[in-house]
């Protein structure tokens, strides 16, 4: 580790004078030998070389995503090519060529800070051994070996000596639990982090072999924070603990607010945009505006998520538009019952059930009942179409017995009498 960390020497000096100007802040408030100026002057340190990276970590983000779309073209390559490795390899940069994707841009913040993370440990382990470095000079250098985090030296490690420990002004037992401590808080935030992305934020539709490797990583990680964890000094492991926590919540805030097409953290986040845009009729966040802008763009290729919204917004009687926008729909402002009232909630009218006929409205045809536009109660004649039932007209009766129907009208069944062929009465006795 001391090899690897001379390597970045020469990022020692700005980051030692980073520490420094911190340390005068935080110095003259909890004072200049205490650990808690020290060690928030590590923790500040994290934070802005952490905003300094944004702008990697968005491009991560989109890295990784459009990795997670071209898995399944890959595995095609991968498949077609398996014999020719060569050849594989020559397709497999053909398609990053053309869609613009680089594999390594998913460890691009992680490489950006490697050169701080190890010029810091530089700069501690020279705090130990009792060297300058950088702009900490004799004084800067006695105050750093007195400040302890929570009764361990800033310098210590889980693996020092008791006699090295001692000599910093601390016993063995308090170096080991804290380090210990510090140590699983560390492996924790990873597995937590990695875990979240994996169980919220992957698009469950496709099964690629890019979800089994961030399964692995999710186990591999933690276990080497913790084999390589006895080798940090504390206050390495206060910068490791602080970073894994800022990722941790930055992560959060981008599943919360920009999660993965197809995700478990789209189906929340577009349940709760439909419940808001429902309530207010609007889309009030630009944010919110371009992820309703790409979704009304995909068309048919949209999930079962996003469909669910479209439909959401239908129902609730509006309608997205292509620059993310909604709108009250045509469909349901002019959407009025059969009575000529509007319709309540903005949706789409109930389908009125037709009104359901006595049994003598039925047999007469509906006489007695409302009458069609125009119709009068004249008799018809006999050019007009009899609107009886099949079988309730009496041609073929008529043809049999070798006379005709009078006129179109139909014979009525005599009052008190049930129609169709009747019972014989038994004889009465007497």
């Amino acid at each position: 580790m001391d090899t690897i960390a001379s390597l970045f020497s020469f990022i020692t000096t700005p980051v030692s004078w980073v520490i420094v100007q911190f340390h005068s802040v935080y110095g003259a408030i909890f004072g200049p030998d205490t650990g808690w100026a020290w060690g928030l002057s590590i923790v500040s340190l994290v934070i802005l070389i952490r905003i300094c990276l944004i702008p990697l970590f968005v491009k991560q983000i989109k890295s990784t995503r459009a990795m997670q779309t071209l898995q399944p073209e890959m595995k095609k390559i991968q498949e077609r090519y398996k014999n020719d490795k060569q050849r594989q390899s020559e397709e497999m940069m053909k398609l990053y060529k053309e869609t613009g994707t680089n594999p390594l841009s998913s460890c691009l913040p992680i490489l950006a800070q490697s050169p701080f993370f190890f010029a810091l440990y530089h700069v501690l382990n020279s705090i130990a051994t009792g060297d300058t470095i950088g702009v900490i000079n004799q004084s800067l250098l006695q105050s750093a070996q007195k400040a302890h985090i929570v009764g361990a030296p800033l310098a210590a490690k889980f693996t020092d000596s008791q006699s090295k420990v001692e000599a910093l002004g601390a016993s063995l037992t308090d170096v080991r639990v804290v380090t210990a401590i510090m140590i699983v808080l560390m492996s924790a935030s990873q597995f937590f982090t990695q875990r979240q992305l994996m169980t919220k934020n992957v698009d469950t539709t496709v099964k690629t072999p890019f979800m089994q490797q961030q399964k692995m990583l999710m186990y591999v990680f933690p276990v080497m924070f913790a084999v390589f964890g006895i080798n940090f000094p504390v206050g390495v492991l206060v910068y490791w603990l602080t970073t894994n926590v800022w990722t941790m919540g930055q992560q959060m805030y981008v599943i919360h607010n920009n999660p993965t097409p197809g995700s478990k953290a789209q189906a929340s986040y577009l349940d709760r945009l439909t419940k808001h845009v429902a309530q207010h009729n609007k889309v009030s966040k630009r944010r919110d505006r371009a992820i309703v802008k790409a979704i009304v763009a995909k068309g048919r290729d949209r999930n079962e998520f996003e469909r669910k919204f479209i439909n959401g917004l239908s129902k609730a009687g509006l309608a997205a538009q292509a620059d993310g926008t909604v709108i009250k729909s045509d469909t349901a402002a002019t959407a009025q019952t059969e009575d000529g009232t509007p319709t309540t909630g903005g949706g789409t009218p109930k389908r009125q059930q037709p009104k359901r006929q006595s049994k003598s409205q039925r047999q007469h045809g509906g006489v007695g009942g409302a009458k069609a536009a125009g119709e009068t109660d004249e008799p018809k004649t006999s050019l007009t179409k009899s609107d009886e039932p099949e079988d309730a007209k009496p041609a073929t009766a008529a043809k049999k017995g070798g006379a005709k129907p009078a006129g179109g009208t139909r014979s009525k069944a005599q009052s008190g009498q049930r129609k169709g062929p009747q019972r014989p009465k038994s004889p009465s006795k007497k």
